[in-house]
């Protein structure tokens, strides 16, 4: 039986997985276990992009999680982050 008190995030830009419309899509149109509605749908992808320029589209949001928190130290943050995540790991390998 799955803990159901382990959190889940985005393993393409982080995102907490906290609800079932957060979660995206496979081809079939099952629900997708690892990437966020925004960043996979319909088993792809929903944007082309590197792993920095993730981290530069993300940042705003991580902000507005975190007031008062400077772009440079969530660049950082997240630049340590993000290589742990299944989609940049994959992309490093």
């Amino acid at each position: 039986m799955e803990n159901q008190n382990v959190k889940r995030f985005c393993q393409s830009c982080g995102m907490p997985l906290q609800n079932e419309a957060d979660y995206g899509t496979e081809a079939g149109g099952a629900r997708s276990e690892e990437y966020c509605t925004y960043c996979y749908q319909n088993g792809g992808f929903t944007a082309d992009c590197t792993m920095d320029e993730m981290i530069d589209f993300c940042i705003r949001f991580e902000q507005q999680q975190n007031p008062g928190l400077d772009a440079e130290d969530a660049r950082r943050a997240m630049r340590a982050w993000y290589p742990t995540l299944k989609r940049w790991k994959q992309a490093q390998g």
